[in-house]
């Protein structure tokens, strides 16, 4: 089976993390066997003329153009040097609908090839408003693509939910789970250092408008002012960086209770994560939030709002919903956590986490591929 891979967002030459969780996905569906091939398109106002790169890693062939403009003739080129030698696919897989949407649907028209939609923006949810708010075009492109494929697979409910209030209608949605990394499966061969000190964790992207550090912070102060045997440790940088810092130093935090590690990479985040009691998340909105896939990976209890995919996995024997927003629930949720996180059986957590691993993921979605080639075929 020969599968084509389009996507808005992908690892690249500027940005190595953009889009790391296509990426998984097509890595995911290469370790059952499959021929997957990848077509990026990145636009680059640093150069004059268009440039292409073909690597090939992890079983993955990945074609990525970078064009300055002229986006179409960019496509046109970059499915020509797709199908020769290559050929046609059996079936495309587009991940997040947007002018890519132009190649899979011509595919279906000219060929009859099949195509699955993977959604992972968060502009169709309310709280965000960046599909109600842009043209005409790409709404009219969004809603085709919707009704003209196989499957939609959408990463929550709730974003599913989202683009059907958007219009964006097709009688086969599912859920397709992201992909968690084998090490954060696997006991970290760190030792952890002793401390009398309990150890919260958050990792963030720091987009305040989602992810709402601020009020995070401001509860976890709430519930300093009574102990101050914590720590919480926050793991990220992003475009409010910089103004949750200097809020969070507002707040004239006791000494010791916040520790600021910026950016880290994945076995770096698999790494504290091992050395967390407990993970807390307090986002206005998630399309799926894989921090809370990894952290019952390593079989940390979590707090969370009921957020992305948080509803499915947050119960009494893996953590503590929290309203949106409310952070007088979220400070006396710290403090319980705090005291009942040795209750948690972190073995019967990670049986939540064996959804997420590769494998898992990989067959799902060569099921879906399936069953869209037959229903095509039939």
């Amino acid at each position: 089976m020969k599968v084509l891979f389009l996507s808005e967002w992908y690892p690249h030459r500027y940005d190595a993390m953009a889009g790391l969780f296509v990426q998984k996905h097509a890595m995911a569906v290469a370790g059952q066997g499959v021929d997957v091939c990848v077509l990026y398109l990145h636009h680059d106002t640093r150069i004059r003329h268009a440039e292409r790169t073909d690597i090939t890693h992890d079983g993955i062939r990945e074609i990525t153009v970078y064009y300055p403009n002229r986006y179409l003739s960019a496509l046109r080129n970059g499915w020509r040097y797709v199908r020769t030698p290559w050929g046609c696919p059996d079936i495309c897989q587009l991940n997040v609908i947007t002018k890519n949407a132009l190649l899979p649907l011509w595919l279906k028209l000219k060929h009859k090839t099949p195509y699955i939609i993977v959604e992972h923006w968060s502009g169709y949810q309310s709280d965000n408003g960046q599909y109600a708010h842009s043209s005409w075009l790409h709404r009219r492109l969004a809603q085709t693509a919707a009704k003209h494929a196989s499957q939609v697979l959408t990463v929550s409910d709730q974003l599913t939910a989202s683009m059907l209030a958007c219009g964006l209608q097709n009688p086969h949605y599912e859920h397709i789970n992201n992909v968690v990394d084998d090490f954060f499966f696997e006991p970290s061969a760190i030792s952890r250092t002793h401390s009398d000190k309990k150890s919260l964790l958050h990792v963030s992207c720091f987009d305040e408008s989602a992810k709402n550090v601020c009020g995070l912070l401001r509860a976890v102060r709430a519930v300093a002012d009574r102990r101050t045997d914590f720590t919480l440790t926050i793991v990220g940088v992003g475009i409010d960086y910089e103004q949750v810092r200097a809020y969070a130093d507002s707040l004239n935090f006791p000494k010791d209770i916040l520790r600021w590690t910026g950016e880290l990479q994945p076995p770096q985040v698999a790494e504290e994560f091992d050395k967390a009691d407990a993970f807390v998340l307090f986002s206005n909105y998630e399309t799926a939030g894989v921090v809370l896939c990894e952290s019952v990976a390593c079989g940390k209890p979590i707090i969370s709002t009921p957020v992305g995919i948080a509803p499915l996995i947050v119960n009494d024997k893996t953590g503590i919903l929290v309203p949106i927003g409310d952070e007088q629930a979220l400070a006396q949720a710290v403090n319980t956590m705090l005291d009942t996180y040795g209750d948690y059986d972190s073995h019967i957590i990670r049986t939540y986490a064996e959804q997420y691993r590769f494998s898992s993921v990989g067959q799902r979605l060569i099921d879906f591929y399936q069953h869209a080639l037959c229903t095509t075929s039939s």
